[in-house]
C-alpha cells in the first residue's frame, strides 16, 4: 500500500536514530488496530500520529539522542 510506504518514509527521516525495522514494526502494528475501521480516509494520518507519539515517548530515543542543553542563565 502506497500510504503505508509514505508514512514509513516520513517517520524514518524524522527519526534517523531509530532502526527502520523498529519503525516498520510500529507502523504495521498500529495499522492492524485500524484494520476493522469503517472510515479509512484518515487511517494513515492516525497511524503516523500514533507512531510519532510512541517514538517520542520511547526510552530508545533517550539512549540515542544527545542530552538537552540546559538553559544557562535564563
Amino acid at each position: 500500500m502506497r500510504q503505508v510506504r509514505q508514512v514509513l518514509e516520513r517517520l524514518i527521516v524524522r527519526y534517523p536514530h531509530v532502526p527502520p525495522a523498529d519503525i516498520e514494526r510500529a507502523v504495521h502494528g498500529v495499522y492492524r488496530r485500524f484494520a476493522t475501521s469503517r472510515v479509512r480516509d484518515f487511517v494513515p494520518l492516525l497511524v503516523e500520529k500514533a507512531v510519532k507519539r510512541d517514538l517520542s515517548e520511547s526510552p530508545i530515543l533517550d539512549s540515542v539522542l544527545p542530552p538537552a542543553i540546559p538553559d544557562a542563565g535564563r
